[in-house]
């Protein structure tokens, strides 16, 4: 199975379950930014439900920008503001502080676009789940793929409504399941047995 994916803030479980049972993965890079999507934004389970991460963009006056060209808004520090949520939402999961050391310079590093921090992230999680990410990227943009499984639709979270099995969550006793966050929550929850939990899933 060869899919097309667009690169996301450290992506939902259904882009990693669909990456992990792929064939071969191409990333969308030449794309128009879409406002209200996965491309820069993640959820995950504070100790409140779930809560959104939103990453501050610069905004032009260009209606077409390319989101390969869309820059990070760097007055305020959102970074350090992620990375404080994360540690309230997943401090006391089983396994934040086995990848704490391998997470921790992403939040201080200064990127200056969007789609370079989105890889970085896909990359960082796919080597802590002990996953091969390797890629191809678009030189064009089509509208139908039919070389592809047409993933890209997986970027726009309300439109993705793939449920997965549940697996422990810290704060599950006072929210239950929440279903397809960031799959960040599934790594800090299960750890090692992550990949499997992928590869076992349906889209």
């Amino acid at each position: 199975m060869d899919i097309l994916l667009y690169p996301t803030y450290f992506p939902s479980i259904s882009h990693f379950v669909a990456m992990a049972q792929a064939g071969s993965v191409t990333l969308e890079v030449e794309d128009h930014f879409q406002k209200q999507t996965n491309r820069n934004r993640t959820y995950i389970y504070s100790p409140n439900g779930v809560q959104l991460l939103n990453i501050p963009i610069k905004h032009t006056k260009d209606a077409h920008q390319k989101t390969k060209d869309v820059q990070l808004e760097t007055a305020f520090d959102w970074q350090k503001q992620h990375f404080k949520s994360l540690e309230a939402a997943y401090r006391s999961s089983p396994f934040f502080e086995y990848f704490e050391d391998e997470f921790a310079p992403i939040f201080t590093k200064k990127h200056r676009f969007l789609m370079d921090l989105n890889l970085e992230t896909m990359q960082l999680v796919s080597k802590c789940l002990g996953m091969d990410f390797t890629f191809e990227k678009t030189v064009e943009y089509f509208h139908d793929v039919p070389q592809y499984q047409d993933l890209r639709y997986l970027a726009r979270g309300k439109k993705d409504g793939a449920q997965f099995e549940p697996y422990t969550q810290v704060f599950g006793d006072k929210h239950g399941f929440l279903n397809n966050l960031s799959v960040l929550d599934l790594l800090f929850n299960e750890g090692r047995f992550a990949l499997d939990y992928l590869k076992n899933q349906k889209l």
